[in-house]
């Protein structure tokens, strides 16, 4: 830095000496340029006098050359030209008279009315600009060759900025255990170096996306109370090979310069990838290259200067062996989905932000939430306060953060998007379907909203249910239930169409036989295959999506009877509702009708008309 400051003052000095030479050596050849301004009388007297040895005549001014060489007519400090006014409907036949008695040449001619210093300026302008991009370049080229390989990585100085520590952490308790011992450790490292103790090297934070993996790691070094050094994987890779190493090297020599401290490595995958020839990638040297410098680093250096390192993925199956192995990060944390529980806290933290009104149950908002983390419950929180705001409201309501619920998990309310009456008929059906069996069946969960409200990720219409608790195990019954409430919608537009059905069934079916594959593969609940799970299961437990779950290691003869296993299983659930609904089919008609009038029927709503529906029948 102090290198770069003397560069760009030696280089100012040098063009401020430029300017000077400049001025000096051109500038008395200008100045003689300079015209003195008379009256036109005085002109026209210095010409009979004989003093000009050319004149140049334009739409304004009269401009006359005085002759050199003859000191008399010239007095000292005298200018090299005279300059006067034209005056308007003037006849200058006397000024033409007397220039051709003396002799002397006169032309008509525009001249240039800029003084010595603006032509010195306009002169010397493009070789400055010139200058200045050379300048800047050569020094945007310096400090990328002296920086390319400097660590990218932020420094967060717990002193002088926001502290985070585990207060602000919410619902990962058996995470925050886990990292007491490293808070201990970088607080009191000689208690353990006088047992002979060794900290892990490194801890792997293992958890879906906005689960709080950085959130946590920050808090660990507030807790602590030391720096807290955070990059991304993907800012150690360049284009061009070494970059990578060269800036895994100069993070380590910062962090060792700040001990006690902790590194933090976002998305450990992008740099870490396994580098096995069954692995599935493409080679890149670069960051293999950062890689090996990054396992020889954590070989290197002693956790008694007090370096913690520490990362985060949401792939952890794709790492390389060599850098999970003992003594590099050989500790995992896994930040799995809270519970409700712990979606109680986090929204107790994001809600102490807001005022709230009386009718909001925070307790109800986590039991709707299932599967969520801490980043969806922080924007619920947020879009909840957008709609009161909206709303013109002083407090947030309930009801604003039922429609932010909604709006995270089924998009916005296409309210524009008008359907033909005979789609809307149909969709009313549907939905209809999913609720009186979700109603029926022993296992589902309770229905709170069904809706024929079209929204933006593509659903016409929604039926809402909420999960009394958080599952953790389900038994062949309660599996079989869910499929039954997917499959509905399909059988109650069958029923009332005459087995004329339409493609708003598309998804429930996609659901339904992804449950239904792991009901016979996977869960062993076939009595035809028996206690036995076919296929291996594929890698990726927080990104993986629907039929991405195994890799195929049967025979032919297996998967046909896995096949016909499937469709037996789905053909009796499917019996199973189309008997519900044929019971049920004045409740169908009932249920359909108040949805095509009203388009969202509540749970207490829908309790109302089926017991006045009772009621009438009794």
């Amino acid at each position: 830095m102090e290198q770069s400051k003397r560069q760009f003052w030696v280089a100012m000095l040098i063009n401020l000496l430029l300017l000077a030479g400049a001025i000096y050596f051109f500038g008395p050849i200008l100045k003689s340029t300079e015209s003195k301004e008379i009256a036109y009388s005085e002109f026209l007297a210095a010409v009979r006098a004989d003093r000009f040895k050319d004149v140049q005549i334009t739409d304004k001014k009269v401009i006359g050359t005085l002759k050199q060489g003859k000191p008399e007519l010239q007095r000292s400090g005298e200018p090299s030209t005279l300059t006067a006014e034209r005056l308007p409907g003037m006849d200058e036949g006397m000024l033409l008279k007397a220039l051709e008695e003396h002799g002397v040449s006169f032309s008509g001619k525009v001249p240039s009315s800029l003084g010595w210093l603006n032509i010195l300026l306009i002169s010397l302008l493009p070789f400055f600009i010139l200058l200045a991009i050379f300048r800047a370049g050569m020094q945007r080229m310096g400090r990328g060759a002296l920086t390319f390989g400097r660590s990218r990585a932020k420094i967060y100085d717990q002193s002088t900025q926001l502290r985070v520590t585990f207060a602000d952490v919410a619902a990962l308790d058996e995470a925050k255990a886990e990292l007491i011992e490293v808070v201990d450790f970088l607080k009191h490292p000689k208690k353990y170096q006088a047992l002979g103790g060794r900290i892990p090297k490194g801890v792997l934070l293992v958890g879906p996306p906005g689960s709080g993996k950085t959130l946590l790691a920050r808090a660990v070094a507030g807790e602590a109370g030391v720096s807290f050094f955070s990059i991304s994987g993907s800012e150690f890779v360049e284009m061009f090979v070494g970059v990578g190493a060269a800036r895994v090297r100069d993070l380590f020599e910062q962090a060792k310069s700040k001990a006690p401290c902790i590194i933090f490595i976002d998305e450990l995958d992008a740099i870490g990838k396994s580098r096995s020839p069954g692995a599935i990638h493409i080679s890149n040297d670069e960051r293999e290259q950062t890689l090996n410098q990054l396992l020889v680093e954590m070989d290197g250096f002693d956790t008694s200067e007090g370096v913690i390192i520490m990362a985060a993925t949401n792939t952890p199956e794709v790492l390389d062996p060599a850098l999970v192995r003992g003594g590099r990060f050989d500790r995992q944390v896994i930040l799995d989905r809270p519970d409700v529980e712990g979606r109680l806290a986090i929204l107790r933290v994001h809600a102490s932000k807001i005022k709230m009104g009386d009718d909001v149950d925070l307790r109800t908002i986590a039991a709707r939430t299932p599967g969520m983390v801490g980043s969806d419950l922080a924007t619920i929180v947020n879009e909840a306060a957008l709609l009161a705001a909206r709303h013109n409201e002083d407090r947030v309501a309930i009801r604003d953060f039922d429609e932010a619920i909604d709006r995270v998990m089924l998009g916005l309310e296409k309210k524009k998007q008008v359907m033909r009456p005979e789609e809307k008929r149909r969709v009313a059906y549907h939905e209809s379907g999913h609720a009186l069996v979700a109603l029926s069946v022993a296992h589902a969960d309770p229905v709170q909203r069904v809706s024929i409200i079209p929204r933006t990720i593509g659903a016409v219409g929604y039926t809402l249910q909420l999960p009394l608790h958080d599952r953790y195990l389900m038994t062949q019954p309660e599996l079989e239930d869910q499929i039954a409430v997917m499959l509905g919608g399909r059988a109650a537009e069958e029923l009332v169409y005459d087995g004329v059905i339409s493609s708003g069934a598309a998804n429930d079916l996609e659901r339904a036989s992804e449950l239904v594959r792991r009901i016979v593969t996977r869960f062993g609940m076939s009595a035809e295959l028996g206690p036995l799970t076919w296929g291996v299961e594929l890698p990726g437990r927080f990104l993986r999506g629907p039929f991405e779950s195994e890799q195929r290691n049967y025979s032919e003869n297996t998967a046909q009877i896995i096949d016909q296993e499937e469709r037996r299983i789905v053909a009796d659930i499917y019996a199973r509702v189309k008997t519900i609904l044929t019971q049920r089919r004045d409740d169908l008609e009932r249920v359909a009708r108040e949805l095509m009038r009203k388009e969202t029927l509540t749970r207490q709503e829908l309790d109302q008309l089926l017991a006045s529906r009772s009621t009438t029948a009794a």
